[in-house]
């Protein structure tokens, strides 16, 4: 992997070794060119340095530790064909005392449970509802309880949440 010049062998035998691995190169590699960190805290870099570190477990470990200190929730991510709902935090304080006036229209549909005689049924379903392949169905399935699908209208939820507990699902609208 490291790019080394061709020499000839009397050009090997007068210069010396030191020289050609200075010279030497390493292609695809993950390191960044030293730049003068000059302007960042030192114990920035320290704690950078350390996380690079980590392994992914560790990593993984790190990650939930943070979002428990920090009181970060987790972040889902709505489906493709779902408008992102973004508010700003002052609305969420109004919002409380308007949806109490208002009915609710946006539901999130969520798969608390099912008969495991119509758990191939309910695979299909989740797989044409969501577009999964058949392996990721069965494994959406078998995690239950899960959020099946978010910001949905009214009339939908009502037409999805008939479809499977058809099927002998049980599905509650959040």
């Amino acid at each position: 992997m490291y790019s080394i010049t061709r020499y000839s062998a009397r050009a090997l035998r007068t210069v010396p070794r030191r020289s050609i691995l200075a010279s030497a190169t390493r292609l695809n590699s993950t390191a960044a060119p030293a730049a003068p960190a000059a302007s960042v805290d030192p114990k920035i870099t320290k704690i950078v340095e350390d996380i690079s570190k980590l392994t992914l477990l560790e990593t993984a470990s790190l990650i939930s530790e943070l979002k428990s200190q920090l009181n970060i929730p987790d972040i889902s991510f709505p489906s493709a064909g779902a408008a992102p709902a973004a508010a700003p935090a002052a609305a969420e304080e109004e919002a409380p005392a308007k949806e109490e006036q208002e009915e609710q229209t946006i539901f999130s549909i969520k798969l608390e449970s099912f008969d495991a005689k119509s758990k191939p049924k309910i695979i299909k379903e989740v797989k044409g509802l969501l577009g999964l392949s058949l392996v990721e169905s069965k494994k959406f399935v078998e995690a239950a309880p899960k959020i099946l699908k978010e910001n949905v209208a009214k009339e939908d939820a009502d037409k999805i949440k008939a479809a499977l507990e058809a099927l002998g699902a049980k599905v509650v609208l959040e």
